[in-house]
């Protein structure tokens, strides 16, 4: 053959590639309101950057006839690309090919782009759309999946890994997302579970819908799978986008700086008056958060899981960082099992990578009750202390009202190596609520008493006196500065800034045993 034979031989074979399972299959996705593998990619990377892989990688198995069924690339493309500059690894399922069906060979070229992230130290997107594991492979397919799932245990913690899950993730293929950073499913096309509506049907006769059992809102609000919810695949890609953003390339990296339009200075009156002067009435912790980050932004991880507390990332004078804060109107802040988790995973994913947490604290202690203690409150609220003792990125703690008891140890105290605590004028720090602690301590008292009521009033006032403040912390020195609120912006980013050199450690050991 010639050069030109061999040229316009290989322009054929690209595009014979790029039309995945053909034309109708093409329409048949556009129908469901998907977008292709390729138009996702297209979508998520800076334009012209895509370098794709194994384009012409086909399986080779030979049962049931799939000897007959070869595409090329083998229902996944895989390859690099930049997204606002940066060097990104990118896996996408295509379903136009046998339903984006797993096989020997999908997971080999999935598992060499995991691979080539690790090396490069850049991080990995999966976009997600598969019925499944082959079935014609049976073992191979299954032993593909075990492959992923290796590569993305040793992945965890080295390089940032993010799932979107753009259609189906069923059977073996949801563990796969699950060891992933961030899960985003979309409301439109995305579901996950284990076993399907008529497998539970089935062995259950328990008659479910597909939404109803795996869809993305479950799975954002009840489960807590995924992280982020979005309205459609458009959403998703640009989520993608802005997440990346605040997160660096892997664990031996600073999380990437960004020029602030906002300045250092500036103040914020209204927090003098934000909280109110009954404890028991709440307020809404967002309207804080967003008057100390830059510009207001803020993005907030598993919004609608757990709305006890708060989660997410923003920016202080241009620098990323992690925020937990108790949210007092839900629960009143209280700490509870799935906030208890849901904020531990956070923290370890920021100590990972090198973002420095910022503790908003408002928490009456951990939530009572037979329900919680039967399903492992001292378990699951373990993992938040364990999370926060371990870390040891920079870590600055605001004591905004409430801190009561083990809860107070647990949210960044000074004894969980926080290496700042400030405190508003407002802050609380104790044992537990005043009315609590005067039943306890004057129990006897009060049975002798001709007004137990009046006794109990003065009481009440006494260990308000005492402790519903924070200047017995500060005397003992577990609060290294009580601030005005309006100075909050101000004061965390100095401290952000005098610990941007920090260096601290663990003793050595091959991992710890974080209570699971």
């Amino acid at each position: 053959m010639s050069i030109e034979e061999n040229i316009a031989q290989l322009q054929t074979k690209r595009e014979e590639a790029k039309l995945g399972g053909g034309e109708k299959r093409i329409e048949a996705q556009h129908k469901k309101g998907k977008l292709t593998a390729r138009e996702r990619i297209r979508a998520l990377v800076d334009p012209d950057s895509f370098e794709e892989f194994d384009m012409f990688k086909i399986h080779d198995c030979h049962n049931f006839g799939m000897e007959n069924k070869k595409f090329l690339g083998d229902g996944v493309i895989t390859g690099c690309g930049t997204v606002d500059g940066r060097v990104i690894y990118i896996f996408a399922q295509d379903f136009t090919v046998m339903g984006g069906s797993l096989s020997k060979t999908h997971a080999e070229k999935i598992c060499k782009i995991m691979e080539m992230a690790m090396k490069s130290g850049a991080p990995l997107i999966g976009l997600n759309d598969s019925g499944g594991a082959r079935v014609q492979e049976g073992v191979d397919a299954l032993a593909g999946y075990a492959d992923i799932f290796l590569k993305n245990v040793m992945a965890s913690g080295v390089i940032p890994q993010i799932s979107a899950i753009m259609g189906p993730c069923a059977g073996g293929a949801v563990y796969s997302p699950a060891i992933t950073d961030f899960i985003i499913m979309n409301k439109k096309t995305s579901y996950m579970f284990v076993t399907g509506p008529k497998v539970v049907k089935t062995v259950l006769n328990e008659e479910i819908s597909t939404e109803n059992l795996g869809g993305a809102k479950i799975h954002a609000s009840k489960s807590g799978v995924a992280q982020f919810i979005t309205e459609d695949e458009e959403e998703t890609i640009l989520l993608i986008r802005k997440l990346i953003s605040f997160i660096p390339s892997n664990n031996m990296e600073d999380p990437p700086y960004s020029a602030p339009s906002d300045t250092i200075e500036r103040r914020s009156d209204n927090l003098n008056s934000i909280i109110p002067d009954n404890p028991n009435k709440p307020y809404d912790i967002l309207d804080i958060i967003h008057e100390i980050t830059d510009d207001s932004e803020f993005l907030e991880v598993s919004r609608n899981f757990a709305q006890n507390i708060v989660v997410g990332f923003a920016r202080m004078n241009g620098h990323p960082i992690g925020i937990v804060a108790n949210q007092p109107k839900v629960l009143a802040g209280v700490l509870d099992i799935n906030a208890s988790t849901k904020a531990a995973r956070f923290v370890r994913f920021c100590d990972a990578f090198n973002i420095p947490l910022v503790v908003l604290e408002d928490v009456p202690g951990f939530l009572p009750g037979s329900n919680q203690e039967h399903n492992g409150i001292i378990r699951h609220g373990a993992k938040l202390l364990y999370a926060f003792a371990e870390a040891t990125v920079p870590k600055v703690t605001v004591v905004l009202r409430k801190a009561y008891g083990g809860a107070y140890c647990v949210m960044n105290s000074r004894h969980m190596r926080a290496d700042v605590v400030y405190a508003w004028p407002s802050a609380e720090i104790a044992v537990m609520g005043p009315k609590g602690a005067v039943e306890i301590v004057f129990r006897k008292d009060m049975k002798n008493a001709d007004n137990p009521q009046q006794l109990i009033a003065e009481k009440e006032n006494e260990y308000k006196e005492k402790f519903a403040n924070p200047y017995r912390a500060a005397e003992k020195g577990y609060i290294d500065d009580i601030i005005e609120p309006a100075q909050t912006r101000f004061r965390l980013i100095r401290s952000l800034e005098m610990l941007a050199t920090k260096r601290d450690s663990n003793p050595p050991r091959k991992h710890g045993n974080i209570p699971l």
